[in-house]
């Protein structure tokens, strides 16, 4: 199975766009954590930027 190996580092925001982010994510169902990591994400994909995921072939090897 392949690993997914996540990366931590520390974000530095204005209170009023981290208040906006906390209640988006509220929202959302989601942590404050986890809307951040959507953000980029969707980001990312409308910009075209987001890496190519590998197909599996069926064997769990990718």
């Amino acid at each position: 199975m392949a690993e997914k190996t996540t990366k931590s580092f520390i974000l530095r925001v204005d209170a009023d766009t981290m208040n906006a982010i906390e209640a988006w994510a509220a929202d959302e169902f989601r942590s404050t954590n986890g809307q951040l990591q959507w953000i980029i994400t969707e980001a990312l994909r409308k910009a075209k930027r987001l890496p190519k995921k590998k197909k599996d072939n069926g064997t769990g090897e990718v």
